[in-house]
C-alpha cells in the first residue's frame, strides 16, 4: 500500500487488494502483479493455489520481532518448498520490515538462512512507514523473476554452474570471428554492440582488461580476452549482483531461462508455399564461407576431422555423419572440400530447411550477420508450375531421382558425380554409404547444384513412393550386360513417367562390358524414339581417372529446361533417322 500511494496509511487492512503495475513505471519494463496474502482472511488452500501461480515470493518478517524471523525457517520456506517442484523452485526474497523501529540489523541472522537456501535470491531491510527501499524490494523482485541466479551460479560453490559456462562457451566461439581463442577489440566492440547496442570506449576497453589481468593468469593474451578471462568477468558480474549484464548476453544469442535455445530462435517461422523448394541466398553462402575459412586453419581448403569437430563445438551434437563424406566432394584424404563443404548445406537447405535453420542458429547466423532471424538465409523459390509457364527459372538447386532394378549400377552412377571410379568406389565401408550425392554443374556458363537420389529397387508390382517422384529430372539406369534390366526402366516409366512434365533420361551404364541383347519387346533405342527420349546415354566408371561428368550436366540441363529437352530429343531422332547413327553421336554431344 506505501508503495501505490508513496505514504504510509493510517488503517492497515488485514489483506491489500491485488494490484498490476504497469510496465511503463517499473525500471525493466514488465507489469509486474501483487498479491497480498492474510492467514487471519485466508484458507491454506488458497495459500497453496497463490504459491503455484507465483513468479517470485517475498517472505516478509518484523526486524523487531524474534518469533517473526524464526517462523521464515521453521514455517514459511518449508510450506513453499513442499509446494514447489524441486527442479523449478520460486525464487525467495527475504523482506526485514519495520526497520524505523530498530537501531540494528537483522542482516547478521538473515545472512546464514541466506546461504543455507539456494532459492533465496536476495534480502533486504524496509521500512513502510517511512519508505524506505520499498520500491527496490519491488524492483529485487522483478529482477529475481527476470535474471535469476539459480540458473547461473552456485553460491555454495561460488563458481557457474556448468550449464552457464556451456552456454558461454559456445557465445565466446561464436563471437571470436577469427577462431584464434582470444576476442580482439574489434570482436569485442561487435560482441558489446550486438548484446548493449553500444561499443566500448577504448579506455574502457582496457579497463575491463585490466580488471582481469589483476585478477587471473591467462585471461588476457595478445591483448585480447580468452574464454578464461569472458567466463571470468561473468563470473564477477554475478557475484556482484549484475545479473542481468550476463542475462542480456544469454538472451541475445538465443537462449531460455532454463540455458536451453529458444524454439523460437532456432526455428523461425518460414512459409513454404506447394511446389515451392528452399535455397541459401548469397548472403548465407558468404556467413558459410566466413566459417569454413575461421576453421580451416591449414588453408588447403579441406575441412580435417579436427576441423570439423572444431567447427561443430556450437552445436549439442554432431551433425554430420561418416555419410557425408560419401555425400559430397572429398580430397584424396577423404577431407570435406570446401564446394563440397558448401553443397552438404545445399543439399540440408534444399531436404530440410527447418534442420538448416537450426543449424544456422547454433551457428549464430542472425548476430553475426545482424539479421531478425535464420529465415533472412531462406530463399523461397516461386512455383514450378510458373517456371513451367514460362520457360525459365531463377533456381539454383535441381533434383534429380535414380531408378533402375538391383545391379543396374545406380550406386556407381551416384558415387561417380563426385569423381569417383569404380576403384575408389569399392573402397566405401557399406554402413558410410549415402542415398544422395550432390555437386555442382555448369548449364551455359551458369554455376548450378545437382543433387543425386538413389531410389531404391521395388518391384514393379509396388507403388513407388511420392519421393521417387517427385523431382526436376529422372535417370532410368540399366545394365548393358544383364538381358533383364532394360525391362524394369521401360515399365516404371510407362507406368509413372510416361504422361508427366517430367524428363527422363535413359543410361545404358556399364557400357565397358559386351551388350547383352534386352529381353523386352523393344530394343533400349526403339523405345527411347517411340516415347520420344534421348536415345540411351551410355555409361561407365570402370575407369582410370575420374569417370566423365557430361552427363550430368545434360541431366541438369533438362531439369532447367524441361520443355526444351522433349524438342531436341526429337530433332536428335530425326538427324538420327536422316544420317545414321554416327552423325548422331557426335550430334549429342552439341548443345
Amino acid at each position: 500500500m506505501s508503495l501505490v500511494s508513496e505514504e504510509f496509511p493510517d488503517d492497515v487492512p488485514l489483506r491489500a487488494e491485488e494490484i498490476t503495475i504497469p510496465a511503463d513505471v517499473t525500471p525493466e519494463r514488465v507489469p509486474t502483479h501483487i498479491v497480498d496474502y492474510s492467514e487471519a482472511e485466508q484458507s491454506d488452500e488458497q495459500l497453496y493455489q497463490e504459491i503455484s501461480k507465483a513468479n517470485v515470493i517475498c517472505i516478509v518478517y518484523s526486524v523487531n520481532n524474534k518469533k517473526s524471523i524464526e517462523k521464515v525457517t521453521s514455517h514459511w520456506i518449508p510450506l513453499i518448498n513442499d509446494r514447489t517442484d524441486k527442479d523449478s523452485r520460486v525464487p525467495l526474497i527475504l523482506v526485514g520490515n519495520k526497520s524505523d523501529l530498530v537501531e540494528h540489523s537483522s542482516m547478521e541472522t538473515i545472512l546464514p538462512i541466506m546461504n543455507q537456501y539456494s532459492d533465496i535470491e536476495t534480502c533486504v531491510e524496509c521500512s513502510a512507514k517511512n519508505l524506505k527501499n520499498i520500491s527496490e524490494l519491488f524492483y529485487y523482485a522483478q529482477k529475481a523473476v527476470l535474471h535469476p541466479t539459480g540458473p547461473l551460479y552456485c553460491p555454495e560453490e561460488k563458481e557457474m554452474k556448468p550449464s552457464c559456462i556451456k552456454s558461454l562457451t559456445r557465445i565466446f566461439k561464436v563471437s571470436d570471428l577469427d577462431n584464434d581463442g582470444i576476442l580482439n577489440d574489434k570482436e569485442l566492440n561487435f560482441f558489446q554492440r550486438t548484446c548493449f547496442n553500444m561499443p566500448l570506449a577504448p579506455q574502457a576497453l582496457e579497463d575491463v582488461k585490466n580488471v582481469v589481468r589483476k585478477n587471473i593468469m591467462d585471461g588476457v593474451e595478445d591483448n585480447g580476452l580468452t574464454l578464461k578471462g569472458f567466463l571470468f568477468l561473468h563470473t564477477l558480474f554475478i557475484q556482484r549482483g549484475r545479473h542481468e549484464t550476463t542475462w542480456t548476453v544469454l538472451r541475445r544469442f538465443g537462449y531460455d531461462d532454463d540455458l536451453e535455445l529458444h524454439q523460437e530462435y532456432l526455428f523461425p517461422l518460414l512459409k513454404i508455399p506447394a511446389d515451392c523448394t528452399t535455397e541459401l541466398n548469397h548472403n548465407a553462402y558468404l556467413f558459410l564461407q566466413s566459417v569454413f575459412d575461421k576453421h580451416d586453419k591449414d588453408r588447403d581448403c579441406a575441412l580435417s576431422p579436427d576441423e570439423v569437430k572444431d567447427l561443430f563445438k556450437v552445436f549439442p551434437y554432431m551433425p554430420w555423419g561418416p555419410d557425408v563424406n560419401n555425400t559430397v566432394c572429398t580430397n584424396d584424404q577423404g577431407w570435406i572440400t570446401y564446394q563440397g563443404y558448401l553443397s552438404q548445406w545445399t543439399l540440408t537447405t534444399y531436404l530440410d530447411v527447418q534442420r538448416c535453420l537450426e543449424y544456422l542458429g547454433y551457428l549464430g547466423y542472425s548476430i553475426i550477420c545482424e539479421q531478425e532471424s535464420q529465415a533472412a538465409a531462406i530463399t523461397v523459390t516461386r512455383n514450378k508450375r510458373i517456371d513451367l509457364q514460362k520457360k525459365q527459372t531463377q533456381r539454383s538447386v535441381f533434383r534429380c531421382n535414380i531408378l533402375g532394378a538391383r545391379g543396374s549400377g545406380k550406386t556407381s552412377f551416384l558415387q561417380a558425380f563426385l569423381g569417383r571410379n569404380l576403384l575408389k568406389q569399392r573402397k566405401i565401408r557399406e554402413d558410410h554409404k549415402s542415398f544422395y550425392s550432390i555437386n555442382t554443374t555448369y548449364v551455359y556458363g551458369q554455376e548450378k547444384y545437382l543433387l543425386v537420389r538413389l531410389c531404391i529397387s521395388l518391384p514393379v508390382s509396388c507403388f513407388l513412393p511420392e519421393e521417387d517422384l517427385a523431382c526436376d529430372v529422372v535417370c532410368l539406369v540399366y545394365d548393358v550386360n544383364n538381358p533383364r534390366s532394360f525391362e524394369y526402366c521401360a515399365k516404371v516409366y510407362k507406368q509413372y513417367f510416361m504422361d508427366s512434365k517430367t524428363p527422363c533420361m535413359m543410361i545404358a551404364s556399364k557400357s565397358d562390358l559386351h551388350e547383352a541383347r534386352q529381353h523386352y519387346s523393344l530394343t533400349p533405342l526403339d523405345f527411347c524414339r517411340k516415347n520420344k527420349l534421348h536415345p540411351p546415354q551410355p555409361w561407365t566408371c570402370n575407369t582410370v581417372d575420374a569417370p566423365n561428368k557430361d552427363l550430368y550436366t545434360k541431366l541438369t540441363t533438362m531439369a532447367m529446361y524441361p520443355v526444351l529437352y522433349v524438342v531436341r530429343a526429337l530433332l536428335l531422332f530425326c538427324v538420327h533417322w536422316v544420317f545414321g547413327m554416327d552423325c548422331f553421336s557426335s550430334v549429342s554431344g552439341c548443345r
